[in-house]
C-alpha cells in the first residue's frame, strides 16, 4: 500500500515533464548500498532512506547515480532477489517525490569485475548471455518509470585486453534493451575503467538520440587515491601537489626507492583546469560524432588527501565540467571516514567545504 501511494506520487510529481528528455547535470553516487556491500536484511535497508534522497535533493543535485551488483539484485540460478529490487524500486519512487532523476547502473557482475585477473564475460558465451538476461529482468521492473526520469548503464567500467570484445557486449546488450524499451535513456561507458583515453575506440549505435557517453576520472591517482588502501599507493609516503607539478624528481630525492616506483607515472606532470579540459574534450569530440550527451559517471577524491589540495582539485573539476557542459555525479553520497563520501560514516553533516565545490557556491 505505502509503495502504491508512493508510485502515485511520483506520477503526479513526473506529470509535467513526462515526455521531456532524461536531462541530468549535477548528481552524486548512492555506493556501497546495492553495490560493493555486504549488507542484508535491516541494515542495508537503512542506510539509504527517505531522509537521504531529501537530504540530496536540498543539497542543490538533481540525479542520483545508484550502482547494483548482480549478486545483490540476482540469486545464482538467475532468479530476481524481491528484497532488494523492492528496494531499488523503493529509492526511484522517493526520487520521483523529490525531483530527482536516477541513472541505474550495473555495477559488478558475477562475470566482471574491473580489477578481477579473470572476467569470463569477454571469454564466455553463457556469460554474455546471462548479463543480457540481466538486463531484460531489470527492464522488465523498470520500464514503468518515466522515461524523462530513468535511465539504464549497461555496465560500470569494462576492462577488455581488446576493445573490440567490450564493443560486441554493448551491440548486442543495446539491441537486447532496445527490444523492450525504444526510448529508454542508456548510458554507455569506454573501456579500461571508462577512460577518456578510449573513447575512440568505442562503437556506439548511430542514429540514436537516447545514449549518453560516460566516462569516469580520476587523475592524478597520486593524489585522488592518496594512500589508498586497495592500491600499491597505500604504501606511498612522498609529497603530492595539486594544482601545478604533481611531484617532481626533486621533491623525491630524500625518499625511498619504493616512493620514486610508486611516484613514477606522475613525476614531472602538471595538472590543472586546463590539462582537465584538454582531457575532457577528447570525450565530447566523439560524442559529437554521435550527437549524444557527456556523462562523467564518477570523479572524487580521498579525503584523507592533503585538505586545500584537495578542495582545489574538486572545485577545478567542478568548473571545468561547467565550462564544458558535462553532466557528472561525484564519487560518493557516504563513505567511512578517510574516505570519497559528502557524508563520512553514520554522520548526518556533510563535509559544507566539498559541498561549495560541487555545486559551485565558492
Amino acid at each position: 500500500m505505502k509503495r502504491s501511494l508512493l508510485i502515485l506520487i511520483a506520477a503526479v510529481a513526473l506529470s509535467c515533464v513526462k515526455q521531456e528528455p532524461f536531462q541530468i547535470h549535477r548528481g552524486v553516487n548512492i555506493a556501497h548500498w546495492l553495490s560493493q556491500s555486504n549488507a542484508r536484511g535491516e541494515a542495508r535497508a537503512a542506510y539509504f532512506v527517505e531522509d537521504d534522497v531529501k537530504r540530496i535533493a536540498e543539497w542543490g543535485f538533481d540525479h542520483v547515480r545508484i550502482p547494483i551488483d548482480e549478486e545483490q539484485m540476482f540469486h545464482e540460478d538467475g532468479s530476481k532477489d524481491e528484497e532488494a529490487f523492492g528496494l531499488l524500486h523503493g529509492a526511484l519512487d522517493l526520487c520521483g517525490k523529490y525531483g530527482l532523476r536516477a541513472v541505474v547502473d550495473l555495477h559488478i557482475l558475477r562475470s566482471h569485475h574491473f580489477n578481477a585477473a579473470v572476467k569470463p564475460l569477454f571469454t564466455e558465451r553463457a556469460a554474455q548471455e546471462a548479463f543480457y538476461e540481466c538486463w531484460r529482468k531489470i527492464s522488465g521492473e523498470l520500464k514503468d518509470y518515466s522515461v524523462s526520469m530513468v535511465a539504464y548503464e549497461l555496465m560500470n567500467e569494462p576492462v577488455a585486453d581488446d576493445p573490440e570484445d567490450w564493443n560486441k557486449i554493448v551491440k548486442e546488450c543495446y539491441s537486447a534493451i532496445r527490444e523492450l524499451e525504444k526510448d529508454r535513456v542508456i548510458v554507455i561507458g569506454s573501456n579500461m575503467w571508462q577512460s577518456f583515453k578510449t573513447v575512440a575506440q568505442l562503437a556506439l549505435p548511430e542514429g540514436d538520440p537516447n545514449i549518453i557517453l560516460s566516462f569516469h576520472y580520476y587523475n592524478p591517482m597520486l593524489l585522488t587515491h592518496y594512500q589508498a588502501s586497495w592500491m600499491n599507493l597505500k604504501e606511498y609516503e612522498g609529497p603530492v601537489h595539486y594544482p601545478g607539478v604533481v611531484v617532481s624528481g626533486e621533491d623525491l630525492s630524500e625518499n625511498t626507492d619504493r616512493d620514486r616506483e610508486l611516484a613514477r607515472e606522475w613525476i614531472d606532470q602538471t595538472y590543472d583546469k586546463e590539462r582537465f579540459a584538454a582531457e575532457f574534450g577528447q570525450v565530447i569530440e566523439r560524442a559529437a560524432k554521435y550527437g549524444i550527451q557527456v556523462y562523467c559517471g564518477e570523479y572524487g577524491c580521498l579525503s584523507a588527501s592533503n585538505e586545500t589540495q584537495r578542495y582545489n582539485w574538486l572545485k577545478d573539476m567542478n568548473e571545468t565540467f561547467e565550462s564544458l557542459g558535462i553532466a557528472r555525479a561525484v564519487w560518493c553520497y557516504r563513505e567511512g571516514p578517510g574516505g570519497f563520501g559528502i557524508l563520512s560514516g553514520k554522520s548526518t553533516e556533510p563535509d559544507q567545504r566539498m559541498l561549495d565545490c560541487l555545486i559551485g557556491n565558492k
